[in-house]
C-alpha cells in the first residue's frame, strides 16, 4: 500500500450514486441526505432472487450476493438499463432487442412482471431457477452486512489505470461515493472506526472492500474484458479498492463537497 501523509487527507465528493435494484444500472444524483446508522437512502431496496435462496422477508437478515441476478454471476446484467422513480414505485427496464419495461415494484404484480421480463432477457443457462424481485424495508441487500455505504478514490482507481495501461471506468466499483484528491490507496490504511467526513456528514470506516469477479464486467459492453483482480493481486498484493463506512452523524451529501478522512 502506498505511504502518504498522516493526519488530515483532504479531498472532495466526485460523484454520487444508488442502486436501487442490486446488480443492476448505477443511478447518479447531486445530493442526498446521510441518516446516522441508516443505509445510503434507495440504494439496494430490491433483489432479484435466482432460485431459492433462503432469504426470509420475515425475517430478514443478509444472503450472499451469488444468490441474486448480479454481475459477478451474470454478465449481461449490464446491459438492462434501469432506472427507478422513488417517488411512484416505477421501475423502468430497457434493452437492446427487447420490449422494454415498467412496472411498479411496490406491488405483486410489478415485481412479478419485471421477473418474468428479466427471465426472457437474460440467458437459461444463467438462470438458476425462477427469478423473483425480493424487498423486505429496512432491510437491504448489501454484498456486505455491515456495508452500510461505499466510498471509492478515483486517485487509486486513476493509480491502476496507470499501472495497468488501460482505462478504467470507476462504475466497475460499483460505489455510492466516488472522492477525487486522496492519495492513491490511502484510503486502504485506515483503521476501523477511522473518522471520515463528507461534507458535514459524520462517518466511520467499518472495513476495506474486498473486490470480486463483478469488477471484470465492463458496464457499457456487459464483457468481461479487463482481470481486476489479478492486477490488484500483480500491482499491490492484496485485491481491496475503497471502503465501507457507517453514518455517525447525520447531514447532507453534495456532489463538490470536501471529504475528509483523520488518521
Amino acid at each position: 500500500m502506498a505511504d502518504y501523509e498522516p493526519n488530515v487527507n483532504a479531498g472532495r465528493v466526485a460523484s454520487l450514486y444508488r442502486y436501487p435494484v442490486k446488480g443492476f444500472t448505477p443511478e447518479r444524483i447531486a445530493s442526498t441526505e446521510l441518516t446516522a446508522g441508516n443505509y445510503f437512502p434507495c440504494d439496494r431496496l430490491y433483489a432479484v432472487e435466482n432460485g431459492p435462496s433462503g432469504f426470509d422477508p420475515a425475517a430478514a437478515a443478509f444472503v450472499p450476493k451469488t444468490r441474486f441476478t448480479v454481475l459477478a454471476q451474470i454478465p449481461k446484467v449490464a446491459l438492462a438499463r434501469t432506472a427507478y422513480d422513488e417517488g411512484t414505485g416505477v421501475l423502468t427496464v430497457t434493452a437492446t432487442g427487447t420490449e422494454p419495461f415498467t412496472g411498479d415494484l411496490r406491488t405483486e404484480e410489478g415485481k412479478a412482471s419485471f421477473a418474468t421480463w428479466l427471465s426472457h432477457f437474460l440467458d437459461p443457462g444463467d438462470q438458476r431457477g425462477p427469478l423473483k424481485v425480493l424487498t423486505a424495508p429496512p432491510h437491504r441487500f448489501t454484498d456486505s452486512p455491515q456495508g452500510f455505504i461505499s466510498v471509492v478514490n478515483l486517485d487509486s482507481v486513476r493509480d491502476l489505470e496507470i499501472k495497468l495501461g488501460r482505462p478504467i471506468d470507476p462504475l466497475r466499483f460499483r460505489a455510492n461515493v466516488y472522492v477525487g484528491g486522496w492519495p492513491a490507496w490511502s484510503e486502504l490504511n485506515l483503521a476501523p472506526a477511522a473518522r471520515v467526513r463528507l461534507g458535514t456528514a459524520a462517518t466511520e470506516v467499518v472495513k476495506s472492500i474486498r473486490r470480486c469477479v463483478a469488477t471484470h464486467v465492463s458496464p457499457q459492453t456487459g464483457e468481461r474484458d479487463i482481470e481486476i483482480l489479478n492486477a490488484l493481486r500483480e500491482f499491490y498484493g492484496h485485491v481491496y479498492c475503497g471502503v465501507y463506512l457507517k453514518v455517525t452523524g447525520s447531514a447532507s451529501v453534495n456532489e463538490g463537497d470536501t471529504a475528509e478522512f483523520f488518521n
